[in-house]
């Protein structure tokens, strides 16, 4: 490259690759930025490259957006630099937010941070950036000394008493993802007023310090940690359980993240020695090749496709699955015929508040002041069983488990009995303030293998809760949405379902909204305001509709971890009797399939 290219050279260039559409403006504002600012002087000679070149396809995929914190923190693929992707820059770019922002709430009296990540390609290497970031700025840091879970992190932060954590995950993500989780001193991920100031340091990083990890170990501002803190986490998730029967057979796959790290060695610690770990989804690897497709998201019936062929030919009837970072549970269940039934996350966690409630008040230990909590697209089954227990049920969360974190602090950790949300995560005691695959294997092995001594299966009591509450049924279908012209295509889709939303899909009405970016609700047709919303505010949109003999709705929201637009789907029942279940489950597949089908046809006319 000729040593009269420069940034003065190329700021023309970019700007005229705008007015050709060859670039989009944010693109270009990013890449000014970058060019100008001191804080990324070591990026310059590359980006000039590429602009020397004219690949500005290449530059707008960089830099097309500065990469947001959503549902999980920040998350978004890899590559060497960009301020769309996760590179060495914004990841501690991302560190330093976080510890600017927290000296800022403490006088700059310096704290603790605790680190994790996962086995994703660069987690390591972002993990020690990360590390090296905080201790820049005085902070001191506790790094473990190998791949763990993302609720042995948030039990970390509780138990060292650290002001901030981070895991370096993009949780179930494709293996061309990483991403940076943070965390506040509840051990929860960061909420109001503290995720604001986060990123508004974030933003304002220009020039990070840094220091040499090495050098930063031999001083003890950053120590490692490990086995002590590992058996202090697992000795807290076997504490909660509920139950002794342990004879059953189950076949565990980390997918090839940190799972054998939490939960395969909790099974085994509290005593399901009849559990086994599946070898061909074991290795940790960042590029999951023993996964169909490379995507290591336990909500994919695909995932367990090369487990069931062993646990088919051992005849294991429990097959669990985490994702990379541990904080999610997948479950297969073989049923009477020999075959293997994927449950859906709600499902899951039907069955297992369904267990702790049934536990807890055989024991004695519910009151009406105890309380469990779900997010707003999470089966509503979940708060019948609540009721029918006589608990308090918080139904009303928005997506994201720091939601059901931050409840338990409020509500008081002495009285939560469950929280879940229907992406697989749930948690149950007070260890820990993020959602933890281990104690939801436990709990679940242990429904099971009781279950097991009445010769049923948790399918068959999915069918009891059916027949006692009625059949409910839950779905969902999303878009994915990529770049600018994605996100452009997800504003206009929630902007018509707020404005304009179908009036009849499938022969069923819609008939109400809720609003919870207006808050407010609004009859339909004629979208007109009926009430207020409380709280909480949030990016979502609730309809409810008139369907003879059962109850539909649907909820739209755009991902907070995923350039997607997900929609929601809900649809309830009445079983009159035992031997017509098979029929109503039947019937409202079916409705609920049109319906849905409606919806696709409706949302492809608006992007038409």
């Amino acid at each position: 490259m000729s040593n009269e290219f420069t940034a003065h050279s190329a700021i023309p260039l970019v700007e005229a690759a705008v007015s050709a559409n060859k670039l989009t403006a944010g693109a270009a504002t990013n890449i000014r930025r970058w060019l100008e600012k001191s804080g990324y002087r070591r990026y310059v000679p590359a980006i000039l490259d590429l602009v020397r070149t004219e690949k500005f396809a290449e530059l707008d995929a960089l830099f097309w957006e500065v990469i947001p914190f959503g549902t999980g923190g920040r998350r978004g693929p890899m590559a060497a630099m960009g301020s769309a992707t996760m590179n060495p820059r914004t990841v501690a770019e991302s560190a330093n937010g976080l510890a600017v922002h927290l000296l800022s709430t403490n006088g700059g009296k310096g704290g603790k941070a605790v680190i994790a990540c996962d086995t994703r390609n660069n987690s390591a290497e972002f993990a020690k950036i990360t590390a090296t970031t905080l201790a820049a700025r005085g902070l001191k840091v506790y790094l473990f000394d190998g791949c763990r879970s993302t609720p042995e992190l948030s039990f970390a932060v509780r138990h060292l008493a650290c002001d901030v954590g981070v895991v370096i995950s993009a949780s179930h993500n494709p293996p061309a993802d990483n991403g940076f989780k943070a965390y506040w001193s509840n051990g929860g991920q960061v909420l109001p007023p503290h995720d604001k100031g986060i990123i508004d340091a974030v933003y304002q990083s220009d020039e990070i310090p840094e220091m040499d990890f090495d050098a930063c170990r031999r001083s003890g501002q950053i120590e490692m940690i490990g086995e002590t803190l590992d058996a202090a986490f697992i000795a807290a998730v076997v504490a909660q359980s509920l139950s002794t029967a342990r004879d059953l057979a189950v076949l565990f796959t980390p997918l090839h993240g940190v799972g054998e790290t939490s939960v395969y060695r909790t099974l085994r610690q509290a005593g399901f020695t009849k559990a086994s770990i599946f070898e061909g989804q074991r290795p940790p690897d960042g590029n999951f090749p023993g996964v169909p497709k490379q995507l290591p998201n336990p909500e994919l019936p695909a995932v367990f496709d090369p487990p069931i062929v062993e646990a088919r030919a051992k005849h294991i009837p429990l097959i669990l699955a985490s994702d990379p970072d541990a904080d999610r549970l997948g479950v297969c269940v073989r049923d009477r015929s020999g075959e293997y039934v994927h449950l859906t996350g709600n499902r899951i966690g039907v069955l297992l508040a369904d267990y702790v409630l049934r536990k807890r008040a055989a024991a004695g230990t519910l009151s009406p002041d105890h309380f469990l909590c779900y997010t707003l697209v999470t089966s509503p089954l979940i708060g019948a069983l609540g009721r029918k227990a006589g608990v308090r049920v918080v139904d009303d969360l928005l997506v994201g488990f720091k939601y059901i974190g931050r409840l338990i602090d409020q509500l008081g950790p002495e009285k939560f009995v469950f929280g879940a949300e229907e992406s697989l995560g749930y948690l149950t005691g007070t260890y820990a303030r993020d959602k933890d695959a281990s104690v939801a294997a436990l709990l679940l092995s242990e429904s099971a293998a009781e279950l097991a001594l009445e010769n049923k299966t948790l399918l068959d009591r999915l069918d009891e809760l059916s027949i006692e509450h009625g059949y409910y049924l839950e779905s969902q279908r999303s878009e994915s949405c990529k770049g600018p012209k994605g996100r452009a295509q997800i504003e206009q889709l929630m902007q018509a379902f707020a404005s304009a939303p179908p009036r009849d899909l499938a022969g069923v009405q819609l008939v109400r909204v809720r609003d919870y970016i207006r808050h407010e609700v609004r009859d339909l047709p004629a979208n007109t305001k009926a009430a207020d919303l409380p709280e909480p505010k949030g990016d979502m949109l609730v309809f409810e509709a008139r369907a003879e003999g059962m109850t539909i709705s649907l909820a739209a929201r755009p991902s907070g971890t995923e350039p997607k637009i997900k929609i929601y789907f809900f649809a309830q029942s009445a079983v009159p009797s035992a031997s017509e279940l098979g029929r109503i489950k039947a019937e409202t597949e079916t409705r609920l399939t049109a319906f849905m089908d409606a919806l696709s046809l409706w949302m492809k006319s608006i992007w038409a």
